[in-house]
């Protein structure tokens, strides 16, 4: 699937059977209901039936406009992850690619125009698996990687606003965080969940069920991770490229670490700006200062870059503009092993 934006600018826009479906993607990324039935809690709000709900949802995630329903997880406060990239082959990029993809532990996979052409995030139930994953990457592909961890949230993964009034940014998060330790009902419960809600009346009966826990148990402790921060959002996960955004950059700059957190906080209220982070720099790669937008087309990203770069002060810095050329996977983090690879 290519996403490189070359429809024509202001052609591709969201398009919504009716003002439910809208709805239901946009006022449901988060703020989902904790209830026994959530679905017609939102049915209820909607004017809908129950399963008129879920229906929608089955043929959203079906087409791929939805990805799943569920927990976005907090990256620094469970397990262990990091972005990272690899210099594959143009020749042999899609088959380097599916050997990346191959592993579980990967959840993000896109093939981005530069010399660093393959970027991906790994998330593992702790460091010493994420560094196994890393070294077996290394060594099936035979290409150089680097793994660019985070450091600093400036506003990262609170969801899409589909109907173009704003969004509200993250608290910054600083310095270095301490994993949570979950306790083995709490990985039970992640094993199940961390691939989405079943589509179902009562879906936390369901993954109570298969994580052999009650519904109650299952309830109060997405409510926990909520309170402690170990879920971010719970709710529609959304893609953009299959509502329009086809137009996906990731603008990267080396700015001096005494500024860094200043224009990071300034950039992550820009508008368009989507995702917005530090990250660790590599020894081939200098940059530490991050942000997302996406678009309808390349030209409106780098119209919209411009604008952002003149307001946020950055034009004095090195930087690059690295936009997506395929997507070969994106799906939830898995930061709890699946249970047939324990055994």
């Amino acid at each position: 699937m290519l996403l490189d934006g070359r429809a024509p600018m202001m052609t591709l826009k969201p398009v919504f059977s009716d003002e439910a479906d809208f709805r239901l993607l946009n006022d449901f990324q988060r703020d989902f209901p904790l209830v026994t039935r959530p679905f017609a809690r939102i049915a209820t709000d909607l004017g809908v039936t129950e399963a008129g709900v879920l229906s929608r949802l089955n043929g959203l995630r079906e087409g791929g406009t939805v990805s799943r329903v569920g927990p976005v997880f907090s990256p620094r406060r469970i397990g262990a992850s990091t972005l990272a990239a690899l210099k594959a082959p143009p020749d042999h990029l899609d088959d380097i690619a599916a050997v990346v993809s191959a592993h579980p532990e990967i959840n993000h996979n896109y093939a981005r125009e530069h010399a660093w052409n393959l970027w991906f995030v790994v998330a593992a139930p702790d460091a010493v698996a994420l560094a196994r994953v890393l070294r077996e990457i290394r060594r099936e592909t035979g290409c150089p990687v680097i793994a660019l961890p985070l450091r600093v949230e400036y506003h990262i993964d609170l969801g899409f606003d589909l109907a173009g009034n704003g969004r509200t940014t993250s608290q910054v998060s600083y310095g270095p965080v301490e994993p949570e330790v979950l306790t083995d009902t709490e990985v039970a419960v992640m094993q199940v969940l961390q691939f989405g809600l079943p589509l179902v009346s009562r879906p936390f009966a369901s993954v109570g069920n298969s994580a052999g826990v009650s519904e109650s148990i299952v309830l109060g402790t997405v409510r926990d991770w909520i309170a402690r921060g170990i879920v971010k959002r719970f709710g529609v996960i959304v893609r953009h490229h299959e509502l329009g955004y086809r137009a996906n950059a990731m603008c990267v700059w080396d700015v001096p670490d005494d500024q860094v957190d200043a224009l990071g906080e300034r950039l992550a209220a820009a508008d368009g700006v989507n995702l917005c982070y530090r990250r660790a720099r590599a020894e081939a790669w200098p940059f530490n200062l991050y942000c997302m937008i996406h678009g309808h087309d390349q030209a409106a990203v780098r119209e919209q870059l411009a604008t952002i770069v003149a307001q946020c002060g950055l034009g004095r810095f090195p930087a690059e503009v690295l936009f997506s050329t395929r997507r070969f996977k994106q799906c939830g983090a898995r930061y709890a092993a699946d249970r047939a690879r324990n055994d």
